[in-house]
This record gives structure tokens, sequence and C-alpha cells, in this order.
């Protein structure tokens, strides 16, 4: 039987945080767990840096150094090494978000294919990822999602978004670096999904390099894996993908009721917890075809996993098994998994501090929303505060 006691040892969770450093993350969970706080901080801080204030310091040594890793790749290491450390691999994240310009999606490459050169050298990082709309413009994503025709210049656009793709990818292939693609909103996913896929026949065809990403929050992605299984093993490939639950639920929500149709979305946080955790089986069940790369910050979702291994007699640092967490989040998870041996990846975002913000305002709003989550951050910081006292 799986110790369900497990995540529960503080001093391995925050052996890596000096004094002053769990400080600074009971204060920012603290600030966080009030809702109105941080819709006020929000808008206040996004004033800030349309309006040039030099604020960039104060975001830098506090909310930013907590859940980012540094402004670019060397700025990483230090945390990166430390980490590696204690058994806890990265995930660079280039958290640049809402680019529309092809110069930017370029960009945006160059660094993807920058972190793969990075991981090459550094046991440390075994894994890059990437967002679809990080390599391509939104609007154009969602026409082909409804099926729309494209003109000239369209085909021309979305031929050198697949492009970007296959640089990607076919990097990853040759230095053996898996490479993870993040889940979208639902009305570009499909356009996303069908790319990927054909992604994974190129370059899936010894093991899983490329991932998908499944949002379990979605009552459809469950026919979704089963089928893409199917079509794996009749055209001879293999599948990675890479399960969440979903970081989009209120905008998908929103949009469903304003156009009036049903929503992608779990009708209740149970069924989607439900969902999830069917994955996770079915998966463990289909493991000569697939990996897993188990992206969640749930207790009872962790130790199913842990348990699911166990039974089958999956050894703990099996190359098809991660388990993944945010850095700066869920650390007793994360470091309590890799004391005993699993594959454990943080997920490190980087970039320029004002870029990063759009990310971090998510995180902020995500934290405040998800029940449970905050409270159970500082009651852990709490109980290793006290035990340092006590020591």
């Amino acid at each position: 039987m799986i110790n369900k006691d497990t995540f529960n040892n503080t001093k391995i969770a925050f052996s890596l945080k000096n004094d002053s450093q769990l400080e600074r993350a009971y204060f920012l969970f603290k600030m966080i767990s009030v809702e109105p706080l941080v819709r006020i901080g929000t808008a206040a801080t996004n004033f800030a840096l349309k309006a040039n204030l030099p604020i960039e310091g104060l975001i830098r040594s506090t909310v930013f150094d907590h859940f980012c890793g540094g402004i670019n790749e060397e700025d990483c290491l230090p945390v990166i090494n430390s980490m590696f450390a204690k058994g806890v691999s990265s995930v660079l994240d280039y958290s640049v978000e809402g680019k529309e310009n092809e110069q930017e999606f370029d960009s945006a490459l160059q660094t993807v294919l920058n972190i793969i050169e990075f991981a090459k050298a550094l046991d440390a990082i075994p894994i890059a990822v990437f967002k679809p709309s990080g390599f391509g413009r939104f609007k154009l994503y969602e026409k082909i999602n409804q099926g729309l025709e494209l003109s000239e210049e369209e085909i021309e656009e979305w031929a050198r978004v697949e492009a970007r793709f296959h640089a990607v990818c076919k990097k990853a292939k040759a230095y053996d670096v898996a490479v993870l693609i993040d889940a979208e909103e639902s009305w570009i996913q499909d356009a996303a999904d069908r790319l990927v896929t054909k992604m994974m026949k190129i370059y899936n065809t010894e093991k899983p390099i490329v991932y998908n990403t499944l949002q379990m929050y979605r009552h459809d992605r469950m026919q979704f894996l089963k089928q893409e299984h199917d079509k794996a093993k009749r055209e001879g490939y293999y599948l990675g993908y890479k399960l969440v639950r979903g970081a989009y639920m209120e905008k998908e929500n929103d949009r469903a009721k304003e156009e009036n149709y049903e929503s992608p979305i779990c009708k209740s946080k149970q069924l989607t917890d439900e969902n999830f955790d069917t994955g996770l089986r079915y998966m463990i069940d289909h493991l000569d075809r697939m990996s897993i790369f188990a992206g969640t910050h749930n207790e009872d979702s962790s130790y199913l996993l842990m348990q699911l291994m166990a039974e089958k007699r999956i050894l703990n640092n099996d190359p098809r098994i991660w388990f993944g967490q945010l850095y700066g989040m869920s650390d007793h998870i994360s470091f309590n998994l890799a004391h005993l041996g699993y594959n454990v990846a943080k997920y490190m975002p980087f970039g320029p501090v004002k870029d990063v913000m759009p990310y971090l305002i998510r995180r902020a709003e995500e934290n405040t929303s998800v029940a449970g989550q905050t409270g159970r951050e500082l009651k852990l910081i709490k109980e290793e505060k006290k035990r340092r006292r006590l020591s």
C-alpha cells in the first residue's frame, strides 16, 4: 500500500527554501487567498506596467522570483541545478503570451530550439515545451478549427506554423528530448490536435518524443484518447500525453453561454477528477504504446498513479511515467515524490518580467479560484515554519 502521509514531509518539501524564501512564499499565498486583493493587485500592476512605472524590481523580487526561474535560460540555471540536486528536473517554459505576428512567432520558435540545445547538455532538462498559439495566430487556428476556407495568404501562413512545429519536433527527436505541446481553448484545440497528431506519426516512430496535452475537465477527452490510441495502433506510432485538469474553465463556460452551445467542461469538479483518474488508468493499461506526463497538483491523483504503478510492478523511475507540477507550487508533492525516486519535473516559466506578467496574473487568478489550493500551501508552510522553530 502507498503511504498516504508521503506528501506531509515538509522538511523534504521545503528543503530548498531558506527562512526568508519561506516567509515570502507565505506572504504571497496569503495575498493570493484574498480574491479582492488579487483583483486590485492585477489592475494596479497592469496600470503600472502600461504607464512604464518602475515596478519591475518589486515584481522580480516577489511574485516573479517565486513562480518563475529567471528572465532567460542562463538566469534559470542556479534554480535548475539546485532542484536537480534533489532529484527534480525542469521543463523550461517560455511563458510569454498573447503574441500575434510572424516575427514574434519566429522568436518563440528560436527560443524553444535554444532550450532543446540547452537541454541536450543538461540532464536536469529532459523535456521541452511550447504552446500552439506561440507559433501561430490564434484567429488562424480558429478559422481552421471551424473548417472555413483559407485565403492564399492564410494557406502560406499555416504552412509556416506547421514548419515551426516540424523544426521543434525534428530537433527534439535528433537530441532525444521529449517535447510537450500545451493545450489551448476548445475553439482552437481541434486544429492544434490535428497538427500534433501529424507530428506524432512522423516523430514518435520508436518511442514518444512528441506529447499532446489532454485537458480532462473536458468531457470528450477520454473518447478522443481512445480514438487516438486506435489510430496509433493501426498506423504503428507511439503516443505521449500530458494529462491536466485544465486552465480555462471560466472562459470556456462563459463563451458556451454567450454563444449558446453546450459547454465542453464537465458539470462538476468531481466529474473532472473522475475523468482525470480514468485517463491515468487507461494510459497505465496501455504503456506498451503510450507515455504519461501527469501534470497535477492533486494529491489523490498523485497517490492513485503511485498505487497503479505499484500494482503493476512498474519501477518508480520508469521513463514512460512522469509527474509534473508548476514551479512555486505543490513542492510537498514534487520533492517528496523525487525523494522516493519517481520521475518528477517542475514547469519553470521564464522570460522578461513585463512579458511574463499575463502568465503570472493568470496563475494568481487560478490559485484564487481553485478551492483548497492556496489554503493547503499556507498550511504546509506554517507547519514547516513551526518545525524549524522547534528544531
